[in-house]
C-alpha cells in the first residue's frame, strides 16, 4: 500500500470516529504536477457558508476593476436581518461599507453581510468566477436568502414564516429530505474544485495580484478556531471560511508553514446525527486536514 492509499484509509477512520462521513482534498499550491491527498475529493458535497469565497472573489474583482468603491456605504434593511451572527442579528437597520460587509461576511459568516454584497455584485458575477476557473462541479442556487427560502418551501411554510418556528416544530426525519441538505438540489461543490479556486487565489490568477491579495488578507481573519486550525500546531497559520447546516460541518483554506510552504486543504463532513454541537466532527476537520497536510511534506521532503 502507497503512503498515500494508507493515508486516505487513515483519514477517512478518522470521520468515521467521529461519526461522520469526509470528503477531502488538499494539495501545494502552485504544484501543478505532485502529490495530492484525495479522500472524496470529487464526490459532491453541500457548500453551506463555504460559497461565500466565490462572493469573495467576485467582490474583489468589481473592486479591482472599479465597478464597487469598497468605501461606499449601504444599508442593511429588515429584509436581510434573518438572525445568526453580524448584521443579520442586529435589531436595526445599520450602515456599513462595501468593505465592511466583505470583511463580516468572511470574518464571522455574516449572513446579512453576504445577502447585500451578493445582490449588489449580480449573480451572474459570482457565476462568471465558476466559469473562468473551470470550476465545472461547482453550482450556486443564490445566495442566503434563497437557502433559507428553500427550507422554509421544503416545510411546506409560507414566505413569511418564521424559519426558527419552523424547525423547531419539524420532525428530525422530514429535515433530513430538505433540499437545503441534499448536493443535487442545493449550492453545491467538491473538495477539489475547492481548492482549484483557493490556489488561484493564493497565485494571483483568480483576479488581478493586488485583489487576489486583499481576499487572502480578508481570509486570514476569519474568528473560528474549532475546526480545521484546531489540528494544525503554533506557527502554522490559516486563511479560510467554515459551512455550517444541519448534519454538514465544512472548512476550507490554505495553512501555510514557518517555512513558507502553503498548501489549499477542503474538508466537508456528514454526520450522522442532527445533534446541533458536534465537537468530535469539529475537530475531525482539523485532525484530517493536518494528516493530509504532513503527508504532502512528507512526500516532498
Amino acid at each position: 500500500m502507497s503512503p498515500l492509499t494508507a493515508m486516505t484509509t487513515s483519514i477517512a477512520e478518522i470521520f468515521a470516529d467521529a461519526d461522520a462521513e469526509g470528503f477531502l482534498h488538499a494539495r501545494e499550491i502552485g504544484a501543478e504536477v505532485g502529490p495530492e491527498v484525495d479522500s472524496g475529493a470529487d464526490e459532491p458535497v453541500v457548500l453551506a457558508s463555504v460559497f461565500k469565497i466565490l462572493v469573495l472573489t467576485a467582490y474583489v474583482r468589481a473592486v479591482s476593476a472599479g465597478t464597487l468603491d469598497p468605501t461606499e456605504r449601504t444599508t442593511v434593511t429588515a429584509r436581510y436581518r434573518i438572525g445568526g451572527i453580524g448584521t443579520a442579528g442586529f435589531s436595526d437597520d445599520v450602515q456599513a461599507s462595501w468593505r465592511d460587509l466583505a470583511q463580516n461576511m468572511m470574518t464571522m459568516s455574516d449572513n446579512a453581510a453576504t445577502d447585500v454584497l451578493y445582490h449588489r455584485l449580480g449573480g451572474d458575477a459570482v457565476d462568471r468566477v465558476i466559469a473562468d476557473l473551470g470550476l465545472r462541479n461547482t453550482r450556486l442556487v443564490g445566495c442566503c436568502e434563497d437557502l433559507f427560502a428553500s427550507v422554509v418551501a421544503d416545510l411546506g411554510g409560507a414566505a413569511d414564516d418564521d424559519l426558527e418556528e419552523l424547525l423547531a416544530g419539524t420532525d428530525p426525519e422530514r429535515l433530513l429530505g430538505i433540499s437545503a441538505l441534499d448536493p443535487a438540489r442545493t449550492s453545491a461543490s467538491t473538495p477539489r474544485d475547492v481548492t482549484t479556486l483557493l490556489n488561484a487565489l493564493w497565485t494571483d490568477t483568480a483576479a488581478p495580484a493586488e485583489a487576489c491579495a486583499q481576499a487572502r488578507a480578508i481570509m486570514a481573519q476569519q474568528i473560528w478556531p474549532h475546526r480545521l486550525t484546531s489540528g494544525f500546531p503554533n506557527g502554522v497559520t490559516l486563511a479560510a471560511k467554515t459551512g455550517t447546516l444541519p448534519r454538514w460541518r465544512n472548512e476550507a483554506g490554505v495553512v501555510t508553514y514557518p517555512d513558507g510552504r502553503r498548501y489549499a486543504v477542503a474538508v466537508f463532513t456528514r454526520a450522522h446525527t442532527l445533534d446541533e454541537r458536534l465537537p468530535r466532527v469539529d475537530a475531525s476537520i482539523g485532525r484530517a486536514g493536518f494528516a493530509a497536510v504532513e503527508q504532502l511534506r512528507a512526500e516532498r521532503s
